[in-house]
């Protein structure tokens, strides 16, 4: 086992929190998607199904949720890089009998990968899914927040808990 402290980027040589400098990075294309699932009742389930939540389309309205908070990420995590995102994709899944999959997939070519925004597409879809149906099952729980994946840059490739 190493006894060599790990290098934290977002920390200065004294600790302090500090903005990475990605001003020397090379451009290359970055992808990551990150994933959340939210547990419920399974009538609750088959109401978003049926498309008869009393607040509408939840997965319509979840989705654009996502995409915008994985645009705004820079805006709500303070030592993120603002990023021209190429492409956003949020998809949600029912999986029987009571739990909604969330996927969320951001692309770029820039300098710093997509981690965060993926992440935040994610959560933020779970926060609106929770929202929409709060109503009709306060009970609910989002779990499992993760990153699935990323490719680009220097670090390389993470596939299912694994860097390649």
């Amino acid at each position: 086992m190493s006894t060599e402290k790990p290098v934290l980027s977002h920390l200065d040589e004294h600790g302090a929190a500090r903005m990475v400098d990605v001003g020397d990075k090379v451009v290359t294309a970055r992808a990551a998607t990150a994933e959340a699932r939210v547990r419920m009742r399974p009538e609750t389930l088959a109401l978003i199904v049926d498309g008869s939540m009393p607040k509408g389309d939840v997965f319509a309205v979840a989705r654009i949720a996502g995409i915008q908070a994985a645009k705004k990420t820079a805006d709500l995590i303070p030592l993120c890089h603002p990023l021209m995102l190429s492409s956003v994709k949020v998809e949600l899944e029912a999986e029987a009998p009571d739990v909604v999959r969330i996927t969320a997939t951001c692309r770029l070519a820039g300098q710093t990968g997509v981690e965060m925004e993926a992440l935040t597409a994610a959560s933020v879809a779970a926060l609106t899914l929770y929202d929409m149906c709060k109503a009709v099952d306060k009970g609910m729980v989002i779990e499992s927040v993760r990153l699935l994946e990323k490719t680009g840059g220097k670090s390389g490739s993470f596939y299912g808990g694994k860097t390649l």
